[in-house]
């Protein structure tokens, strides 16, 4: 029997996050762990008049794609996932595992290479989706490996999932809608502002927003999702910050994070552990070493680390930035072939000001 929750996250998938409409090509792409969930997503999206198209991966193909590609196939990229970043109007893509750690051998120089072959199709996605022409929603099936990398019991980490989801609400588009309005508040706050500064135990920042947008995260792309976020200007961050969260990316865990950046561009970056990793990422292209994104989380219903970071990078009382694309929709026009979210903790003796004015304190919003 189908757990209720699982109809619901598929319920608010297909009809709240992407408002799938009758003659929408709609295309899932789903790990094979996640089949649970795929199939109620099909059926919701075929209810609404969707025309489905469906693609199921596998972590061991993943894996040994690395291990055997050589140089002209990791160049490779698919006509058919092309024409799809192209023409669908709506992706929605359901993540699960086998192993989260099926990548953690494999040469990063590939992987490096990898995400430059398919930079064309990131940009694509970002441009349609900031037009609109491309409604978008990417969410976590709870299963065991997932639970095992949270330190849960599957029980226990499907309990998380749905309720970070608000799955196991009676109506949990209600939900979404009252995030939107708190969220909307503070957005409206920072329209027209400047200059953002952190300062913490863990960070001490200085970036421009001007001209820029913010963007209120309210379960359309995200699910979950509670953040506010926009694209600083490219070359004006200055200062340091150590990420107190691993950074998790391509199976590859990085602890102990820290940046040094000037006028925009990391210029000194350090790792406690899989340092070459995160090197070789910096150097995948010029976007890589410059900000894609700033954010603030608000989920105040996540706050155990998860190392997930469609969970991690909303927990209430943090801030994070990724490194590399911008989204064309906040104004960003940074480009690159990575988007890596790094995660800070706010919490104690921390503030962010804009133009002088608090607005954030020990991870609280003060406006």
């Amino acid at each position: 029997m189908t757990d209720p929750r699982v109809k619901k996250l598929a319920d608010v998938l297909v009809n709240y996050s992407t408002k799938v409409k009758p003659g929408d090509w709609v295309y899932i792409t789903s790990s094979v762990v996640a089949l649970p969930l795929m199939k109620e997503v099909y059926q919701y999206a075929i209810q609404a008049g969707g025309n489905v198209t469906t693609n199921i991966y596998v972590d061991d193909l993943n894996e040994t794609f690395y291990r055997e590609a050589g140089e002209a196939q990791l160049d490779w990229v698919s006509p058919t996932l092309k024409m799809t970043y192209e023409q669908a109007d709506v992706l929605i893509h359901l993540r699960g595992a086998e192993n989260t750690r099926s990548l953690s051998s494999i040469d990063p120089k590939k992987q490096a290479a990898r995400s430059k072959a398919t930079r064309g199709l990131t940009e694509t996605y970002m441009a349609r989706s900031a037009t609109k022409e491309l409604r978008w929603v990417l969410t976590d099936f709870p299963c065991p490996a997932f639970a095992q990398e949270a330190d849960m019991s599957l029980r226990d980490y499907e309990d998380f999932v749905y309720s970070a989801t608000y799955a196991d609400q009676d109506d949990p588009v209600a939900e979404w809608v009252r995030i939107h309005n708190e969220q909307q508040k503070v957005v409206d706050w920072l329209n027209g502002r400047k200059t953002v500064t952190v300062k913490s135990p863990n960070a001490d920042l200085t970036l421009s927003i001007e001209g820029r947008t913010f963007i209120n995260s309210d379960g359309e792309h995200n699910m979950p999702s509670g953040e506010v976020f926009t694209g600083p200007v490219e070359k004006s961050a200055n200062g340091w910050v150590r990420y107190t969260y691993p950074a998790i990316l391509q199976g590859r865990e990085v602890e102990g994070i820290y940046l040094e950046f000037k006028d925009g561009k990391v210029v000194k970056a350090t790792a406690e552990k899989n340092e070459e990793f995160l090197l070789t990422q910096l150097e995948t292209d010029e976007g890589a070493r410059y900000l894609g994104e700033f954010a603030i989380g608000t989920n105040y219903g996540i706050q155990k680390f998860t190392k997930s970071i469609l969970f991690d990078e909303k927990i209430g009382g943090s801030f994070h930035m990724a490194l590399g694309a911008g989204y064309p929709e906040t104004g960003s026009k940074n480009k690159s072939a990575i988007h890596w979210d790094m995660i800070c903790d706010v919490r104690e003796d921390s503030e962010i000001r804009v133009d002088g004015d608090l607005l954030y304190k020990n991870g609280k919003f003060t406006i």
